[in-house]
């Protein structure tokens, strides 16, 4: 996948994981975009764990992976945060 793919993946699933966990408010453009690449690779390896697909291009199932990776991203900054 292209930079330009990976930065709209990223910016796009960065964006829906930070409305799903609550911090679309205090998160920018490019917060979206880094929490977003940074979830593709933790939800690609929990979803590899688990024996599902990885994310493979620009595509839906990339993008739930992303998603689900960048909650995960999100939930475990907001654990730390709290201490």
């Amino acid at each position: 996948m292209g930079i330009i793919a990976w930065l709209i993946l990223g910016a796009f699933s960065g964006w829906i994981a930070s409305i799903i966990m609550g911090k679309n408010a205090s998160m920018g453009a490019i917060a979206n975009i880094v929490t977003g690449i940074i979830g593709a690779f933790i939800g690609g390896v929990v979803f590899n764990f688990f024996g599902a697909q990885k994310v493979t291009g620009l595509n839906l199932h990339s993008a739930l992976v992303s998603i689900v990776g960048a909650c995960i991203l999100l939930w475990i900054l907001s654990a730390i945060s709290k201490k």
